[in-house]
């Protein structure tokens, strides 16, 4: 659980290159029959990018699902398509990225941040007024246990002490996401494979849904 009782819940990664964005409502509503999702970053292939009204097509019919929706690190092709925001990765400058971003989208739009391990930027962007943080482990960390230790002490530090909701990224098992729920992330980020076919994905994230007590009822 998250706090105050309320269940952590899912947020689902998907990258998606210029032949594979005709599948991602189809890869949501897969995981929809598995159990709840209630977030989508779509993290578009910087080689093979899918064409902004492919991406747009793909977004509204996510969004019909009820899926708030995302774009990866791209505040500009967020708003073309119509995205409910934007999501920033970790980088040496978060405030002055989210400051961009929010100048670019609005106050009516969703812009979240990874800040890596930074309380300093966790709590600047939280001022600045960011929708979400987000504490992950970039791929580039070679300690990974201890950068998992690290990840789930400051998901308990902050939603000890503030409001703004708390995404857990990176998350790799379904004993860290029951482990990172319990220290009150209000979101865990499992990414699905990029070359994942449709009828994989509710095996796949089958024991996350478990883990986080989201599984859909049978039918």
């Amino acid at each position: 659980m998250a706090r105050d009782g309320v269940a952590t819940q899912l947020y689902l990664v998907l990258p998606v290159t210029g032949s594979t964005a005709a599948s991602l409502d189809a890869r949501v509503g897969a995981a929809q029959r598995g159990g709840a999702v209630a977030t989508v970053l779509i993290e578009p292939d910087v080689d093979n990018p899918p064409s902004p009204s492919d991406l747009a097509k793909a977004v509204s019919a996510i969004q019909q699902r009820g899926v708030a929706t995302l774009v990866a690190g791209d505040a500009s092709l967020a708003r073309v398509v119509k995205a409910d925001g934007t999501h920033l990765s970790v980088s040496k400058a978060p405030v002055a990225a989210y400051g961009e971003a929010r100048e670019t989208l609005g106050t009516r739009f969703i812009v979240g941040v990874d800040v890596g391990r930074t309380r300093h930027d966790a709590m600047s962007l939280g001022e600045a007024g960011a929708d979400y943080v987000a504490f992950g482990i970039p791929a580039h960390v070679e300690d990974r246990d201890t950068a998992r230790g690290r990840r789930l002490d400051l998901i308990g530090w902050w939603s000890e002490i503030f409001e703004i909701p708390c995404v857990a990224f990176d998350v790799e098992t379904p004993e860290e996401a029951e482990d990172l729920a319990r220290a009150g992330a209000d979101f865990v980020a499992v990414r699905l494979p990029a070359d994942i076919a449709v009828d994989a994905v509710a095996g796949h994230l089958a024991p996350f849904f478990a883990a986080l007590d989201l599984t859909a009822p049978a039918t």
